[in-house]
């Protein structure tokens, strides 16, 4: 042990002192591992980075809660038996709610209506066009989270009694009250005057293709007093117990049949959604640009790889004569494939240093000149990035450490 223990220091010494003679070589041969660890950590950054993203943007359905709505979110061949389908009523959630208060111990916790449109939102001579504007219910914050910078949510009583007051989403804010507190100013939407009583916390863009910033919330009441409702824009969310989904997804199913009167051999005409339809649609793709890139970001691994084993061939013919003279002085076949192992482990290790540091402020760049491009640099990447400069090191350094262990003394001392 104590011998291996001096062989490991030895082989160490000799690397490094190798590595500082040859400072040029060194570094153009870590140059090819620099370049693999900054491709590979920044797709690892940005493959965690989409994740982050759908989990964010997944984050707002909520993993507990069904969408009793008219459409199913899946792509369907069959459109028109859909279309006929009976528009879904908001009224619905009252209903629900009040089995809810019979079924204390139910599955089904909580019903919330929504309804949706594009209006124009104007304030002075500042105007947006198409905003998503909700119509949803006082009760939703109890469902979904709800950060908001400044106000509150509507109350019940503004609720039902059909007050024009409105929350905004952040980009609606700081396009319509620059430098300004949106609280207790008033704006026309869709024709009538509301008055902001709070704004909503930025979300970001959902799934990085819309923004989530760019909506407001009005009271249901208020909603379809001023817009019409359609069966396409309707939705009932109801909150079940998530560690029961299944029986809680059949007993609302019975529920939303007997509300809509449809008889026993009746096929439903209505769809039950949930987060999980999107995310089987999302994992195939996420998972084959996840594969894809990871796989050509792999192959400046392989490059530099290839590099280190040449230049690591290179380094054995040159020091033939050498390894001949420790060889013939007693040397083992062991210290000789430790001493060049060793080096090019030393060398991989170096540039994966050097590249993890340019790939995370490469991250850093890009998070502060594109807030919005998903990127995380995760403790994870730094470790998998050393362990695989090790892996590069050994597979590359292993062949010529092993023939210039192998190679006869008196060979080695004739070599020229």
């Amino acid at each position: 042990m104590r011998r291996l223990i001096y062989e490991l220091n030895e082989a160490f010494r000799i690397a490094f002192t190798q590595i500082i003679a040859n400072k040029l070589r060194s570094a153009l041969t870590a140059l090819g591992v620099i370049i693999g660890i900054v491709s590979v950590t920044l797709m690892g950054t940005a493959i965690l980075g989409i994740d982050a993203s759908v989990e964010k943007s997944f984050a707002g359905f909520g993993d507990d809660v069904l969408y009793v709505e008219k459409w199913p979110w899946r792509g369907v061949q069959d459109w028109w038996n859909y279309r006929n389908r009976p528009m879904i009523k908001t009224e619905y959630a009252e209903r629900v709610n009040e089995w809810v208060a019979e079924h204390p111990n139910g599955l089904i916790k909580l019903a919330v209506p929504a309804a949706n449109r594009q209006t124009n939102i104007v304030r002075g001579e500042l105007k947006l066009s198409n905003i998503f504007t909700e119509g949803v219910g006082h009760n939703l914050p109890r469902m979904a989270k709800m950060d908001l910078t400044e106000g509150r949510f509507f109350s019940e009583f503004e609720a039902h009694s059909a007050r024009n007051v409105v929350v905004i989403g952040y980009d609606v804010a700081d396009a319509l009250f620059p430098g300004q507190s949106p609280l207790g100013e008033t704006l026309r939407l869709g024709g009538q005057q509301f008055t902001v009583i709070g704004t909503l916390a930025r979300q970001g863009r959902f799934l990085g293709l819309f923004s989530l910033d760019s909506k407001v919330m009005i009271p249901i009441n208020t909603f379809r007093r001023y817009f019409a409702v359609n069966g396409n824009s309707t939705q009932i969310r109801v909150q079940v117990d998530g560690a029961r989904m299944e029986e809680a997804r059949e007993e609302l199913r019975g529920l939303i049949r007997r509300i809509r009167q449809q008889n026993p051999e009746a096929k439903d005409n209505f769809e039950l959604n949930e987060q999980r339809v999107i995310r089987e649609q999302i994992d195939p793709i996420k998972n084959g640009i996840a594969i894809g890139g990871l796989m050509i970001t792999g192959l400046a691994l392989l490059v530099g790889a290839i590099n280190i084993m040449n230049i690591t061939y290179v380094s054995v013919k040159e020091r033939t004569k050498e390894i001949g003279t420790r060889k013939a002085l007693g040397a083992r076949r062991r210290t000789i494939l430790l001493q060049f192992l060793i080096e090019a482990v030393s060398i991989c290790l170096i540039g994966g240093a050097i590249g993890l540091l340019g790939a995370g402020s490469l991250s850093a760049l890009v998070s502060v000149a594109v807030p919005d491009f998903p990127i995380v640099f995760s403790p994870v990447l730094v470790v998998i990035g050393f362990l695989g400069s090790v892996v590069i090191g050994v597979l590359a350094g292993i062949a010529p450490a092993w023939s210039a262990s192998k190679l006869d003394p008196v060979v080695a001392l004739r070599y020229e």
